[in-house]
């Protein structure tokens, strides 16, 4: 975990927090201890914020549509995977035995959540400008460095295709399976009440993505026009 707080030049009040946001649920289940999932709901809102303010500065023509695109492919499951990977996230995480034997270190899912989480910790123990150092040498740097078709967010595309002729979609959780450890979400997308979709996920952002994605390929293949 040092290495963690030496790479981002950071000095944790509360150690404790940090090895948090870097305990999976699977770890947490086996040693009686918090996982990262609270924090994880706090990075989310955090990442937007930063990232919404960064994108406003940095764009100044675009209109609040195109930053909202602009921002919802940034912070998708696929870039903060990408996030993760920058900064080797996944050397540090707190695994269970089951989950660490099952390939758990290299879960697209497990390691953007633990990405998010350790945002969150960060906004929690040293606060939004400390919290800016992650963004600006990880997320900056990403963001940069990658082509901005590297970041698919498919929920995001069919929202836009479905919104242009006033249809409505829905995601629902059809099933919810496994250990607390080690779930796996089925998740159907529907527009205007027409099955669409279906997806699975270990967490239930990658079902919906994979759900969006599965709705995407049928209107083309059907060359649906709205």
């Amino acid at each position: 975990m040092e290495e963690i707080e030496k790479y981002y030049g950071l000095d944790f009040k509360d150690k404790k927090l940090l090895k948090t946001a870097l305990t999976h649920s699977s770890y947490a289940n086996e040693n009686n201890c918090e996982s990262n999932e609270r924090l994880e709901f706090i990075g989310d809102a955090v990442l937007d914020l930063i990232m919404g303010k960064y994108l406003f500065l940095e764009n100044k023509n675009y209109n609040e549509g195109n930053l909202t695109k602009k921002r919802a492919k940034y912070v998708c499951e696929s870039a903060l995977v990408e996030y993760a990977k920058a900064c080797n996230l996944k050397k540090y995480l707190f695994l269970g035995k089951g989950e660490e034997k099952s390939g758990g270190r290299d879960r697209v899912a497990l390691q953007a959540d633990a990405f998010e989480a350790l945002i969150g910790a960060v906004y929690i123990d040293k606060g939004l400008i400390e919290t800016y150092k992650i963004f600006e040498k990880t997320v900056i740097t990403v963001m940069n460095n990658n082509s901005e078709d590297d970041f698919v967010d498919y929920k995001s595309y069919l929202q836009e295709l479905v919104q242009s002729d006033k249809r409505s979609l829905e995601y629902k959780i059809i099933s919810e399976t496994g250990p607390s450890h080690n779930k796996e979400f089925t998740t159907r997308v529907y527009m205007d009440e027409i099955l669409m979709g279906e997806g699975i996920g270990k967490s239930k952002k990658e079902a919906e993505q994979n759900a969006a994605e599965m709705a995407l390929k049928k209107l083309a293949m059907r060359s649906i026009k709205f």
